[in-house]
């Protein structure tokens, strides 16, 4: 699906599944604003594979959860290629702990990223984004399918989830769509050793018989962000293969 001529803006695009997204993007056709909070370095190297492959794209530190930064970031990807036709919020904290001991500090710090953060991204969006344009939100399998000690990390982004679902209807009549997309266990770098330890139960639960790939989920985040989608508005896609 090209995307020639569009701008998308990828937050937390520095690795895992949001570098996917970039490269995936930027391979399509589109200009790709490549968000970082701290690694630089890793930012640039995406930025120079997508230049490599023939694309656009630049790096933009910003914090999502702040936002003085997420003005930057669009003012800045606005200054680069022009107002944007994509919003890709993958920015998050995955929060893994027991109700009874997570430390209230972890709790703050999940709600201020991915739900404020998120918030801050589609509020500017809405502000900002040419008509016809997409907001996809990285939210997670967990939400349908809860375990034991992700309770808060379920917790927002299902209210990423409900948030886009709402703004879905704000933004349709200007035929912007937003969705979700819930993936299962993905093998990135973020992904915490307590979780990676117990590969193999999800790897049994999942009718495709493997754990996810980055890859696997850049591939609805573009078909999403493609015009193959059009019609399809305030939804969660599970890109979970098939986890039961």
């Amino acid at each position: 699906m090209s995307l020639h001529g569009k701008t998308a803006i990828v937050t937390a695009a520095s690795r895992g599944i949001g570098r996917a997204v970039a490269v995936r993007l930027g391979a399509d056709g589109a200009r790709v604003a490549v968000n970082y909070r701290e690694n630089e370095a890793a930012a640039k190297e995406v930025v120079d594979v997508i230049s490599a492959r023939g694309g656009e794209a630049v790096a933009i530190q910003a914090d999502m959860s702040v936002a003085a930064d997420v003005v930057k970031l669009f003012t800045e990807s606005d200054r680069h290629f022009g107002a944007p036709d994509i919003l890709v919020n993958n920015a998050g904290l995955t929060v893994i702990g027991s109700t009874a001991e997570i430390d209230e500090d972890l709790v703050d710090a999940a709600i201020a990223l991915n739900i404020k953060g998120t918030f801050l991204a589609m509020r500017y969006a809405a502000r900002t984004l040419r008509d016809g344009g997409r907001v996809v939100n990285i939210s997670t399998g967990y939400v349908r399918a809860p375990n034991p000690y992700v309770g808060v990390y379920v917790g927002t982004k299902a209210a990423v989830d409900q948030m886009g679902k709402s703004l879905a209807k704000e933004l349709g009549p200007r035929g912007i769509t937003v969705n979700s997309v819930a993936p299962g266990l993905t093998e990135t770098e973020g992904v915490a050793a307590e979780v990676m330890a117990q590969a193999e139960t999800y790897i049994g639960m999942t009718a495709l018989g493997r754990l996810g790939r980055p890859d696997d989920i850049a591939d609805v985040v573009a078909f999403l962000a493609g015009d193959g989608a059009r019609w399809v508005t305030g939804q969660v896609l599970s890109a979970t293969g098939g986890l039961a």
